[in-house]
């Protein structure tokens, strides 16, 4: 009898973890090498699992596809693993009426930039038609976070083939995909895309498995398949571990059978035990053929705080604005960081932006600063955020603590790496690069969290985005441009421009983005920090004109910071002429500096105001 003519009378059982019975065994490797290099104790693992009652085993293929086994150098041999696997599971499964699924995971995690679509497309149909010209039985797509990844692989081996597809779900939160999509919407899009049996495996225990179940209602072209974990994962010499818990775990079975669940198997921490529980839990019982769903009401609130301002974006839409970054200082006394923010206000600077341990250096939270100066000096800040220094559950927790202090104008960026900073042995986080966090900041104005998890309101935040025209080929930066405005980014704040020409060529090379650009200028405070810009400073040239002005003055500290502000004048003239945003950029705390240029450009808009006027 064929898998899914079985599954129409009665409840199939699936086997558990391969990786976790084979380092029980003592190896700790590339478990899909093993099908070349030891193939009998992958078919052990096979035996042992039917034994224990599985007539559903899954081949040793799980990261048998080319991204995943370049890890080891072993892409070049990813059809002969993915062959010799469904020989191991088909020598096992002889004479044994056991069904065997070539098994292909998921490869996108939480970094959905790590891999293009084009990518994980072609290593997908390598590893598919490598398994569908063997003696399978059908596929089985497990382990996929990425909604978007599974259904394009699931569409792309219904096409395939007319085997039977199971297709499995991952989840972060009880009920729900990232980006919120309910499981129970999820599972019905897969049934439309084709899937045959469709479910979740890995990630939660049973308990949380189940509880994601009772919203999920009996499918009428689909079935229903489960493999939990063992538990929820232990850390321990720097391994995950799970408990071992066979009788519970069996138990937990008859509950999957009774939420409609015809394809039961085991995950992560699950062994042969497990599946003998399993296999003698549900023998003998029906599956069942009505279903009552139980419906949880979720309410989400949209909180906006009464004292929100315009968008900054919007603003700059509106009329000529002006920001000023002023960066938190090293040292404990922050009182000239909050006198300066206020004297800035009063220059007429739209908003302070505060940068998040720039250059990879400790300095006073700009959080904490930010939240002063809103509170004291009714001033607004635009808080930077490094994906640097805090991973995925720090920058979601950050980003919540903002929205409770009011704090809705935000600088979404990678941040520098540490080793540049003072502290080079300490680690730089990265769980997220600069798209997947706006992305991340952009969802949470929706009210959900990474994991899909309902916040029980929105944020409301307005989300900035670096912009590096200081490169040897500007289309490819604006090109990054553009992605990051396809993930949701408000508007643009430029790295320093230091040359009149180039403000004209940004100009031209950007002005098919809708998106608001806020032009960096940084004031000169002498011809030593003109040279190391110059020479040290990646992506950054200033012209001969400019050095030597600067040199001229060399050795005279107010003549210095004079000649400085002259350039950067001259810059914000250009600024003024093509782009309604200029970003002044204070060095080293000297407001006083950009007080005087942020004077200048609302100057400049007088007198233009005054022309229209006269008009």
């Amino acid at each position: 009898m064929s898998f899914l003519e079985e599954l129409k009378s009665k409840t199939l059982i699936g086997d558990g973890a391969i990786g976790t019975f084979l380092y029980l065994q003592g190896l700790d490797r590339c478990f899909e090498e093993l099908n070349l290099t030891d193939p009998e104790k992958v078919k052990q693992v096979h035996e042992a699992y039917i034994e224990a009652g599985s007539n559903v085993i899954q081949t040793n293929t799980y990261a048998a596809n080319k991204v995943k086994l370049s890890r080891y150098g072993l892409e070049q041999k990813a059809r002969m693993i993915n062959e010799r696997a469904v020989q191991c599971a088909r020598d096992a499964a002889i004479h044994n009426g056991v069904h065997v699924l070539g098994t292909i995971g998921g490869i996108r995690g939480f970094q959905k930039r790590a891999q293009s679509m084009e990518e994980i497309v072609e290593s997908f149909e390598a590893q598919m038609e490598s398994l569908l010209q063997c003696d399978i039985d059908g596929l089985l797509l497990e382990t996929y976070y990425d909604f978007e990844e599974l259904s394009k692989c699931l569409t792309i081996a219904r096409k395939a083939t007319n085997k039977p597809i199971v297709a499995h779900v991952s989840l972060d939160e009880v009920g729900v995909l990232h980006g919120g999509v309910a499981l129970k919407d999820a599972l019905l899009a897969l049934e439309d895309f084709g899937a045959d049996v469709v479910g979740m495996n890995c990630r939660m225990g049973p308990f949380h498995m189940l509880q994601s179940f009772e919203e999920v209602p009996l499918l009428t072209k689909s079935y229903l398949s489960a493999y939990p974990n063992a538990s929820l994962p232990d850390y321990k010499d720097g391994r995950l571990v799970y408990q071992s818990n066979p009788e519970y775990f069996g138990n937990s079975a008859k509950n999957f059978v009774e939420q409609g669940v015809r394809l039961i198997g085991g995950c992560c921490g699950t062994t042969p035990d497990h599946i003998k529980a399993v296999a003698d839990a549900v023998k003998g019982k029906e599956p069942i053929r009505d279903k009552q769903i139980k419906s949880k009401q979720r309410q989400r609130i949209t909180v906006l705080h009464k004292e929100r301002e315009e968008a900054l974006e919007q603003i700059v839409q509106r009329r000529k604005s002006v920001i000023v970054e002023l960066d938190p200082p090293k040292k404990l006394n922050v009182d000239t960081f909050i006198k300066g923010a206020k004297t800035l206000k009063e220059a007429g600077a739209d908003a302070v932006t505060l940068a998040d341990n720039s250059l990879a250096s400790p300095r006073v939270c700009n959080v904490s600063l930010a939240s002063i100066i809103k509170r004291e000096q009714s001033v607004r800040p635009l808080v930077h955020i490094t994906c640097r220094d805090r991973n995925l559950i720090g920058l979601q927790s950050h980003l919540m603590g903002l929205h409770t202090l009011g704090i809705d104008q935000v600088l979404a960026v990678t941040g520098d790496p540490t080793k540049i900073g003072d502290f080079p042995g300490a680690t730089s986080v990265y769980d997220l690069a600069s798209f997947d966090f706006i992305r991340l900041i952009k969802q949470m104005n929706q009210g959900f969290s990474f994991s899909g998890k309902d916040l029980g309101a929105q944020t409301n935040f307005s989300v900035g985005a670096a912009f590096n025209p200081n490169v040897n080929h500007l289309e490819q930066s604006v090109r990054r441009l553009e992605k990051k405005i396809e993930c949701g980014a408000d508007y643009f704040l430029s790295q320093p421009v230091f040359c009149k020409e180039q403000v004209a060529q940004i100009y031209e090379a950007t002005k098919h983005i809708n998106a608001p650009i806020y032009i960096g200028v940084m004031p000169l405070t002498s011809s030593r920090n003109a040279e190391f810009l110059h020479n040290e400073v990646p992506g950054i040239k200033l012209t001969n004109e400019t050095r030597e002005r600067m040199a001229k003055v060399s050795g005279d500290l107010e003549a210095s910071k004079y000649e400085g502000t002259e350039i950067a004048k001259e810059l914000i003239d250009e600024v003024h002429r093509y782009f309604n945003g200029l970003y002044l950029i204070t060095p080293f705390l000297k407001y006083e500096m950009t007080v005087k240029l942020t004077k200048y450009w609302q100057s400049k808009l007088t007198v233009a105001n005054a022309k229209k006027v006269s008009y």
